[in-house]
């Protein structure tokens, strides 16, 4: 059997592995493994009346050996793109031709919530493909793990913890601003485990004079007069929408960020005291992954393998009450995966709220 193996959306740590796991697990079978470069643009932008040229810049032949050490460093060696549903939909027949072309007999997508939507889209017009969830915003829906959550989760409380020193020595307000357009998982997670004052997440609006007094009483409370506040970048003022910037990119969305921004300026002309903001952007997905998101990208990379092997098309790996699991792979466009806010947050004190933990999840999604 020939694979294809491609990553999509945003790069996070963790990708490397999971492209090193399907191309061990492939070889063990005699299996032969091509990377598609760039994501789906790879397939949709390749052209079949200059087939050499086009191989030439979008394959990567994978072997044990060329993967040997990859999973030490971040990101993915396949590169990547951000393709949506729709722009799959206007192309679909052109991919069946170019993996008819390139003899590729199933298909690897490793990607979050758009790359694994077209993967579905691809899987209903004939194409054998199990895929793999990814997204630091861990905001996949069907799964309550996706690979780069946890590596996010822990340079962001890094990071949080670094900023407490300069903070706390101009006896100041930290903002930190993390990524998360739509869940606010990843800030309420980081929030919690770096033990912040107060936690804004994408779900739920906020009031600026409430939050101003909050953080102001925080402040006053700590012997070393300061407070910590994280962010999701998705976070929006109560009756406003949310922050954004720059042109539309190829999903059609403009990027957001400046929230921090706006609640650090805003806070200081309410109150006077002066803000240090923060927005940590890519050093959330920086670096090599840690050991829960290498375990996970290794199993999900394997299981998508073993899964063909079986002859079981069009499945999804999932990690569902700590168990590894495999879904339809059209489960990610059923539903939208967000916080829980009754569970897991307090929408007045704007904290996350961790109690009722007996039969909880461990990701707490």
């Amino acid at each position: 059997m020939h694979i294809g193996v491609l990553t999509g959306g945003g790069d996070v740590p963790g990708l490397n592995p999971a492209i090193q796991a399907v191309t061990r697990q492939a070889a063990l079978l005699g299996w032969q493994v091509t990377g598609i470069m760039r994501g789906w643009a790879g397939l949709l932008t390749f052209d079949l009346a200059q087939p050499e040229h086009a191989a030439a810049t979008a394959l990567m032949p994978l072997t044990p050996q060329s993967v040997r050490a990859i999973d030490r460093t971040s990101s993915t060696l396949l590169h990547t793109s951000r393709i949506t549903p729709a722009m799959m939909e206007n192309q679909i027949s052109h991919a069946l031709a170019v993996l008819e072309h390139l003899k590729i007999d199933a298909l690897i997508p490793i990607g979050g919530v758009d790359t694994l939507a077209c993967a579905a889209l691809l899987h209903a017009a004939g194409v054998k493909l199990n895929s793999v969830p990814k997204t630091m915003d861990n905001d996949v829906f069907g799964t309550d793990y996706c690979i780069g959550f946890s590596t996010a989760v822990t340079r962001s409380v890094e990071a949080i913890n670094a900023l407490r020193t300069p903070t706390g020595s101009h006896e100041r307000i930290g903002v930190v601003e993390l990524f998360g357009r739509k869940s606010g998982e990843t800030a309420l997670m980081s929030g919690y485990l770096a033990d912040a004052d107060r936690v804004l997440i994408a779900e739920v609006p906020f009031d600026m004079d409430a939050l101003a007094e909050k953080l102001l009483a925080d402040r006053m409370d700590n012997p070393s007069r300061y407070a910590m506040a994280v962010v999701s970048e998705g976070a929006r003022v109560d009756g406003a929408g949310t922050v954004e910037y720059g042109e539309r990119d190829a999903s059609g969305q403009r990027r957001l960020g400046g929230i921090g921004d706006v609640i650090g300026e805003e806070f200081k002309r309410l109150t006077g005291v002066g803000v240090i903001s923060q927005r940590l952007a890519y050093i959330m997905r920086a670096g090599a992954p840690d050991a829960l998101d290498t375990m996970v990208a290794r199993s999900f990379g394997a299981m998508a393998v073993q899964l063909l092997d079986d002859g079981t098309y069009g499945q999804m790996m999932a990690i569902r009450d700590g168990t590894y699991e495999s879904v339809a792979c059209d489960i990610c466009a059923q539903g939208q995966r967000r916080v829980d806010v009754d569970a897991y947050y307090d929408a007045h004190a704007y904290r996350p709220r961790i109690q009722n933990l007996d039969g909880r999840p461990m990701f707490l999604g």
